[in-house]
């Protein structure tokens, strides 16, 4: 039996729900290789769950040499190794390279991860170059040149739009700078030229050799200062070339092997790449896009580092849609919707409860503030429009402030 290691930090349902069955489908022992350990084991002690990893093992996953420490004193050297966590990318690359087995460069990972060092690298490359600076405290704020307004304010290896601004002038540069400093010291963040126009992912599957498109989202987000995503719309094909061109940005990278979700706006002047997180689509839009393609995207990413080369894959030219519900104030949740599907000939739906009565949010004006996402796939765009708006009709939320 092949023995697939797994790097993990917090539950998430892409590994449980997703990549974790997927594994046993293909037949392979899986280890969770994880920091949280009690957490996982904390999850997996409960019964009715679609499949169980054969061990889990605490280490230091964000350490690359713990990862080889810890798998080397093991009696069955791994078949691969895996992860779908932003935070763990280079630890799997830099293991799966001690092991010699399939995996994505190190250097690029790392590169992806680091927002400054995405934008320097695309700047060296003489690609999607635009004005960008790293502060780590106020002295290097009041340091910069002229710095071009607007600008975005992100953490330098942040996830999930978590403290992500725009700034308008220097007050608003100013204030949003210190709000991070006064939480967390130190932290680099990166300021960045804003790019105008509508956000639009592309998703791509890579065996090292061949990197196919497998289509774009188109996102809507909330209105500044914050970059909330609220709903995303699946576009099989971007005209004019332009997924072709952002396809050849991210080979030009380094992308290449595995799965990878490309974040970029449609400018005035062409695609301008905001990030490149290389792995997997999250926020459940990974399900969305396997029932949405009709493939197996689980178990082809598996496939990938297990030596396998990438198929030819037949994608559904399909509609999805899929709907963030957004917190709009703090305090306890005292009602919200039960998690329900819905299927007919034409539409099938899916709502996840992201938030249980008793839960205290505190707004971070991020994706961590969902309540709730839904999601939809069907034949035809506009019946599956009506048919999400139908369904978000019927669902309310009681917070007591």
């Amino acid at each position: 039996m092949q023995h697939l290691i797994v790097l993990t930090h917090v539950p998430t349902d892409s590994v449980n729900e997703g990549f974790l069955p997927a594994a046993k489908s293909l037949g392979l022992a899986v280890t969770l290789l994880t920091d949280c350990a009690d957490a996982h084991r904390a999850h997996f002690s409960r019964s009715g769950l679609p499949a169980y990893p054969d061990e889990i093992l605490s280490c230091d996953v964000f350490n690359p040499l713990a990862v080889i420490d810890t798998l080397t004193h093991r009696t069955a050297l791994p078949n691969a190794i895996f992860s779908n966590s932003d935070h763990l990318q280079t630890s799997t690359s830099v293991a799966a390279d001690y092991f010699g087995l399939p995996r994505k460069d190190w250097h690029t990972t790392y590169r992806a991860k680091n927002k400054a060092e995405m934008r320097t690298h695309l700047q060296t490359l003489g690609i999607d170059t635009l004005w960008h600076a790293t502060v780590c405290d106020q002295t290097m704020l009041s340091a910069l040149p002229q710095i071009p307004f607007p600008v975005v304010v992100k953490p330098r290896e942040g996830v999930a739009s978590l403290q992500v601004s725009l700034a308008c002038n220097h007050a608003e540069l100013q204030m949003q700078c210190t709000a991070v400093w006064a939480d967390h010291p130190g932290r680099p963040l990166l300021i960045e030229e804003y790019i105008d126009g509508p956000l639009y992912t592309l998703e791509t599957l890579g065996d090292g050799i061949n990197l196919m498109a497998l289509g774009s989202f188109q996102v809507r987000l909330s209105s500044p200062p914050h970059f909330i995503e609220h709903e995303a719309v699946w576009v099989p094909g971007l005209p004019q070339g332009e997924a072709a061109r952002v396809l050849d940005i991210v080979r030009t990278f380094g992308v290449g092997f595995g799965a990878c979700h490309t974040e970029f706006v449609m400018s005035a002047q062409g695609p301008r790449l905001i990030e490149i997180n290389y792995r997997n689509i999250g926020d459940y839009r990974e399900f969305l896009l396997q029932e949405t393609l009709g493939i197996p995207l689980f178990e082809t990413v598996l496939r990938l580092y297990l030596g396998q080369a990438l198929p030819a894959l037949q994608l559904n030219d399909h509609a999805a849609h899929i709907r963030y519900f957004v917190a709009s104030e703090a305090g306890t949740v005292l009602r919200a919707p039960e998690t329900f599907s819905e299927r007919s000939d034409t539409v099938r739906l899916t709502y996840q409860p992201l938030r249980a009565i008793g839960d205290t949010i505190a707004l971070s004006h991020s994706n961590k503030d969902y309540l709730g996402v839904l999601r939809g796939a069907g034949t035809d765009a506009s019946t599956l429009a009506a048919a999400i708006d139908n369904a978000a009709q019927r669902l309310s939320w009681e917070i007591k402030v």
